[in-house]
């Protein structure tokens, strides 16, 4: 008997001929010229924070022209678009984040930072380049767009919790009805360039710190028994905190703590009287967050007063988990993988325990957080230097790619 040969193809997905896509990424690479000199133009400026003139009027003058109802904010620079399309439907926003780092930059670049202690080390020049190509690119299909889209421009997501100020201003109603569905993109130096990845649940942790002031008695080092050293509190309370971890906070629930700064003394013989420390905790989940708040101001409290001091503690809130939409985040994937190729679209194992005020808009809104490569070209992506480098350098040819995501996005979500 003679076995018979198949002659079906691999099935296709649907997303990948659906013609509201068609074209897209090689619309993105026409405009990579302007995407790169609008990038270009904002890292050699960096600015930190939530007040950010220059690199809002750049933006505004990026957008001029292009029929959108722009606002900018009143207490931060920040800039709003609004794009409606030529249909009633749903809105979908899109953001970039705009400010830099407090970083002296020492990449080579030739149009490396003209800003000195001011770097856009964690390619946020890159995410507002793209998004204000996606506006053009969106501009000029609006007839395919059955709802609007609001472009969000954020200033101070490095710690300056400049999502929570756009929310607080009215960037959730600024298309005239609520969000249905949110998207931000991040570029990372190390994975590999242009592909994009997303998961479902939790994305990227929260972010908490703590500053412990531990109190003894200070004295001459050569008669530490007439003293009461803080330093081996302070010593001991770092390991106490890794302990703290284990065996207070399930395995299957990641907790991260991390001491970053001792500080004590003033030369080799002074016993002092005092010894602080500085660090972070990441959580993946609001219960193992609150744990940590709870159970650290005991364990430093105790363990000081072991050694004869007293312990000062001070916790400092930050931004929430990261959390996708259990549906949003795998579908980003498939869209990726459908408009740009199988090869840039790779589901993300694991959350990163870095943080993310996008996840303020994510706790009102269903949508999800991607990464965008970027790894530099001739270097393997383990070996790049990576974000929040002072050498960190992003391959441009990867903006392409993040410009057709975020118009993408925008087309599947405002069929």
């Amino acid at each position: 008997m003679n076995a018979s040969r198949s002659t079906q193809s691999p099935s296709v997905h649907p997303l990948a001929t659906d013609p509201r896509f068609t074209g897209l990424v090689e619309a993105a690479r026409a405009l990579q010229p302007r995407t790169v000199a609008l990038r270009r133009k904002i890292h050699k400026y960096p600015e930190q924070g939530l007040n950010l003139p220059q690199t809002q009027a750049a933006v505004l003058h990026a957008l001029d022209g292009l029929g959108l109802h722009v606002m900018t904010g009143d207490k931060v620079s920040s800039v709003t678009a609004v794009l409606n399309g030529a249909k009633p439907g749903p809105t979908v926003l899109l953001r970039g984040d705009m400010d830099a780092l407090p970083l002296q930059e020492d990449s080579g670049l030739s149009y490396t930072s003209e800003v000195d202690g001011s770097m856009h080390a964690c390619g946020h020049d890159t995410h507002t380049a793209m998004l204000v190509s996606a506006a053009r690119l969106l501009t000029s299909r609006k007839e395919a767009l059955a709802g609007r889209v609001v472009f969000m421009f954020q200033p101070g997501e490095e710690g300056y919790h400049g999502a929570k100020y756009m929310i607080d201003e009215g960037v959730l109603d600024a298309g005239g009805r609520p969000i249905e569905r949110a998207f931000a993109l991040h570029i990372t130096a190390t994975d590999t360039s242009g592909v994009i990845r997303s998961k479902a649940g939790a994305m990227l942790a929260a972010a908490d710190s703590f500053v412990v002031k531990i109190t003894g008695r200070g004295g001459h080092g050569a008669i530490p028994h007439d003293a009461l050293d803080p330093v081996p509190a302070a010593a001991a309370i770092v390991g106490a905190l890794q302990t703290m971890v284990t065996r207070h906070i399930s395995v299957f629930e990641p907790v991260v703590v991390t001491v970053g700064r001792i500080t004590a003394g003033t030369t080799s013989n002074i016993i002092p009287e005092t010894a602080e420390l500085e660090g972070t905790f990441r959580s993946l989940s609001e219960a193992s967050r609150a744990k940590v708040r709870e159970e650290l101001p005991k364990l430093c409290h105790h363990v000081a007063a072991t050694y004869g001091c007293t312990a000062e503690v001070h916790l400092h809130q930050g931004y929430p988990v990261t959390v996708n939409d259990d549906v949003i985040g795998p579908h980003l994937v498939d869209l990726a993988g459908a408009v740009l190729g199988q090869r840039y679209a790779a589901p993300m194992p694991n959350p990163l325990m870095g943080a993310e005020d996008f996840s303020y808009v994510l706790q009102k809104v269903p949508g999800a957080f991607a990464f965008l490569g970027a790894c530099p070209p001739g270097v393997e992506p383990a070996d790049a230097d990576p974000n929040h480098s002072n050498r960190v350098h992003f391959d441009e040819s990867a903006l392409a790619n993040g410009v057709a995501m975020y118009a993408a996005v925008a087309l599947d979500a405002l069929r």
